[in-house]
C-alpha cells in the first residue's frame, strides 16, 4: 500500500465553460491511496490517511499537482527516427522518410530496441497510455506489446495493414494483414494491460479487398478500437477519391466497409464537409487533433468549434513522427494557438480534461484510466509549474488553478513532469 500526497486534480465531465467547477475535483491538500495497482481512495489528505494501514509508505509531492497520466491517442511507434525530417508536405514526407524508416522494423532486434526507447520517452513526458501504429511487420507489434507488458503499461497498438502505394518491402496483402492481425489479437489483446487496435493505415495504402478484411475484423471483434487517417491533406483527399470513385467522399470510403463506428479513431480529420461531420457524429467516431503535425507538415488547421457544433467527439494527440514533440503539454500549447487562429478560445481546464478523461472517453477506457477515481488503475503523474526559471518567476503571480494550468501548457514540457507512477509503481523519468 502506498499513499501519495499533493494537490490533486481529476475530471468528472467535459467542462462547459471556464468556471464550470462541477466538471472537476480539485483538492489543495489531497491524497491518493494505492494498492494492487489501483486507486482505492481519493480525497483530502485528512480523509484518506484515516483509511491507510499502519506503516503505509507515504510520498509527499506537495506543492506539485497530481493528475492522471496523459493519454496520447495517435502516435507512430516506428517513426522515432524520422521525427524532425524536412519535407514540403505529407505525401513527400511519407515517401522520402517514413516508408524508408519503417522497412527497418522487419528486423526483430531493431524493433525491440526502439520499443524500449519509445516507452522511455513517453514516460519521461508523463504519457502513460498511447494508441500506436506499429509497422506492417507483425514482429513490430510483438515488440511493442512485449515491452508494454514488461513495464505493465496500458497501451493500445496495431499492426499496420497496407497492401499498395508503398515499397514492396513494406506491403502485406489483404489476406496476410487479416491473418497477422488475428494472430496479434490472439497473442496480445487482454494480455497484461495490452489492447489491440485494427489498423488500416489509410485509404490510399489499402485496396478495397484489404478494407473489406479490416471490416471483417471489426465485425468479428466489435470491442476493439479501429485507427486510421482521414482528410489530413488536400492531395491525399484527391488521390483517395481517384482510388474510390464510388465513394461520396473520403469518410464514406470507411463507412462502406463497416469501419465508421464508435470505436474508430480518425487521425487529423481537418478538411471535412458538413456531410462528413454529420456521418462521423452519427457513428460516434472520434476526430483526433494532431496539432504539431498539422502545423509541421502544413496540412491545415483543425476546426474544433465546427466539429463540436456538429456533435463530433474529439481527442488530441502528438502524431509522432509527423508531430514535432512527444509532450502532451507542448501539444496543448500548439492546439490552443490553432484554435486562436480559428477564432475559438479554449479554456485550459478543457485542455487538461481532453488529455486525461477526454482522451480516455474517446478510447472507451474511463473505467481504467484518465481519472483519479477509486477503482481506476493508478497511472498518475506529478506536475511542477515552476520547473524552469521562466516558469518559476511567472508562478510568483499565479493565484488560480486556471492560471497554473495555462502556464503548464504554454511553457511546460518534460521538465515539468516530476514523477510518474504506472499501476501504482514509481518509474524513472530522468
Amino acid at each position: 500500500m502506498r499513499l501519495l500526497r499533493g494537490r490533486t486534480l481529476s475530471f468528472v465531465s467535459r467542462p462547459q465553460a471556464r468556471d464550470d467547477h462541477q466538471s472537476y475535483v480539485y483538492e489543495e491538500d489531497g491524497a491518493l491511496l494505492i494498492a494492487y495497482g489501483k486507486i482505492i481512495a481519493a480525497g483530502t489528505y485528512d480523509s484518506v490517511i484515516g483509511q491507510a494501514s499502519d506503516g503505509v509508505e507515504t510520498i509527499d509531492h506537495r506543492p506539485h499537482l497530481l493528475m492522471p497520466g496523459f493519454i496520447d491517442p495517435h502516435i507512430h511507434f516506428p517513426q522515432m527516427q524520422v521525427t524532425a525530417s524536412y519535407a514540403a508536405n505529407l505525401l513527400e514526407w511519407l515517401n522520402t522518410y517514413t516508408f524508408v524508416e519503417e522497412q527497418r522494423f522487419a528486423d526483430e532486434a531493431h524493433a525491440k530496441r526502439l520499443a524500449k526507447l519509445f516507452f522511455d520517452e513517453l514516460l519521461r513526458q508523463g504519457t502513460t497510455t498511447a494508441v500506436a501504429y506499429c509497422s506492417v511487420h507483425k514482429g513490430s507489434a510483438d515488440a511493442y506489446f512485449a515491452e508494454a507488458a514488461r513495464r505493465n503499461l496500458l497501451m493500445v497498438g496495431g499492426k499496420v495493414m497496407m497492401d499498395r502505394n508503398a515499397p514492396d518491402a513494406l506491403t502485406d496483402t489483404a489476406q496476410s494483414s487479416y491473418d497477422d492481425t488475428k494472430a496479434v489479437i490472439a497473442e496480445w489483446h487482454g494480455q497484461a494491460r495490452n489492447h489491440v487496435a485494427i489498423t488500416p493505415r489509410f485509404a490510399i495504402t489499402s485496396t478495397p479487398a484489404q478494407l473489406e478484411a479490416a471490416g471483417t475484423l471489426a465485425r468479428e471483434h466489435p470491442d476493439l478500437l479501429i485507427q486510421t487517417h482521414l482528410s489530413e491533406n488536400d492531395a491525399e483527399i484527391a488521390y483517395t477519391l481517384e482510388l474510390y470513385p464510388e465513394a461520396k467522399d473520403y469518410t464514406d470510403v470507411y463507412a462502406r466497409y463497416g469501419l465508421l463506428t464508435g470505436k474508430m479513431l480518425l487521425g487529423h480529420a481537418i478538411h471535412l464537409s458538413d456531410r462528413e461531420m454529420g456521418a462521423i457524429a452519427e457513428a460516434g467516431a472520434i476526430a483526433v487533433h494532431c496539432p504539431t503535425s498539422n502545423l509541421f507538415l502544413g496540412s491545415g488547421l483543425f476546426d474544433l468549434k465546427r466539429l463540436k457544433a456538429h456533435g463530433v467527439r474529439t481527442a488530441i494527440a502528438t502524431d509522432i513522427g509527423g508531430g514535432s514533440s512527444y509532450s502532451m503539454l507542448r501539444t496543448l500549447d500548439e492546439a490552443y494557438k490553432i484554435q486562436q487562429l480559428r477564432g475559438h478560445r479554449v479554456p485550459p481546464i478543457e485542455s487538461f480534461w481532453q488529455v486525461t478523461r477526454g482522451n480516455a472517453e474517446a478510447l472507451g477506457l474511463t473505467d481504467r484510466i484518465g481519472t483519479l477515481e477509486p477503482g481506476s488503475d493508478a497511472d498518475i503523474i506529478a506536475l511542477d509549474a515552476s520547473a524552469t526559471p521562466a516558469m518559476d518567476i511567472r508562478m510568483e503571480t499565479v493565484t488560480r488553478l486556471e492560471e497554473e494550468l495555462f502556464l503548464l501548457q504554454t511553457l511546460g514540457d518534460d521538465r515539468s513532469v516530476r514523477a510518474v507512477y504506472v499501476a501504482g509503481e514509481p518509474v524513472s523519468v530522468d
